[in-house]
């Protein structure tokens, strides 16, 4: 039986020996690729392999820097101060991912710089407190580049202060034996589902925002294991997620359904 609580992760290549080194160096990572590569999965696994406490933040365009410090609040009849996410991954030396840190407010990206050079510092200015990174301390943050190009961009002078690791799609093999993985479904409906999301992702010309990522089609071979006709499960998991117009919903829902 495996050990359900090692995060299961395959390398695409380098990308674990290229983390630790950078953990030991202190160096914090970029994880560049689109949604749904498995970025999130490999900090997690990396995190297990380190022997580190795990944060994990989901940035959006209301995410400040107040939310990652922390901020004052009203406990009975006093006014506290409330650690953020961030403080303590700096305090406890915990490994914090920023997921898609390019979408936060850009008062993130100014509180997070002196981490993330020879400082290793964070400021907390509502304080009036500079705190040094525990040794164990790793930021790790996220970033897609083809989404919202030239909307949603990190700044070269941001980019260059971590060493960055790209992430794409699975070979169609990994891509096979992590749907087999996470839903159990059979090899065969595994090898179908790769094929339509390869043949989805080959369609440049549709102007897709998105494509269809390993986490689609995990979904949709979860459905088809729990029972789910397989046209429906693809089209409920893989295609209406990707696209609302109705003529290139019903493009993809034929090319899928001469597939599965």
């Amino acid at each position: 039986m495996p050990d359900n609580t090692i995060p299961f992760y395959l390398p695409a290549g380098k990308e674990i020996e290229v983390f630790e080194h950078a953990a030991a160096n202190r160096l914090p990572v970029l994880l560049k690729g689109p949604t749904g590569t498995g970025k999130t999965r490999f900090v997690e696994y990396m995190a297990w392999k380190l022997g580190r406490s795990f944060l994990t933040i989901s940035c959006h365009e209301e995410t400040s820097a107040t939310d990652l410090i922390g901020r004052f609040i009203i406990k009975g009849s006093e006014t506290v101060w409330l650690d953020g996410p961030l403080t303590t991954a700096v305090k406890n030396g915990a490994i914090i991912y920023l997921d898609e840190v390019a979408e936060a407010r850009p008062d993130v990206i100014v509180a997070i710089h002196p981490l993330t050079d020879f400082r290793r510092q964070l400021y907390i200015d509502k304080l009036a407190e500079t705190i040094n990174a525990h040794d164990d301390f790793l930021l790790v943050a996220s970033f897609n580049p083809g989404y919202q190009k030239g909307f949603k961009e990190l700044k070269p002078s941001t980019r260059q202060r971590f060493v960055a690791i790209p992430f794409g799609y699975p070979t169609s093999d990994a891509e096979q034996k992590i749907l087999i993985h996470e839903s159990g479904v059979e090899s065969e409906i595994a090898k179908r589902l790769v094929a339509i999301g390869s043949k989805i992702r080959g369609l440049k010309d549709l102007g897709l925002t998105e494509t269809a990522s390993t986490r689609l089609l995990v979904d949709a071979a979860k459905l088809i294991q729990s029972g789910l006709p397989k046209r429906l499960a693809v089209k409920s998991a893989v295609i209406e997620p990707l696209s609302d117009d109705d003529q290139m919903i019903e493009a993809l829902i034929d090319l899928s359904n001469l597939m599965i």
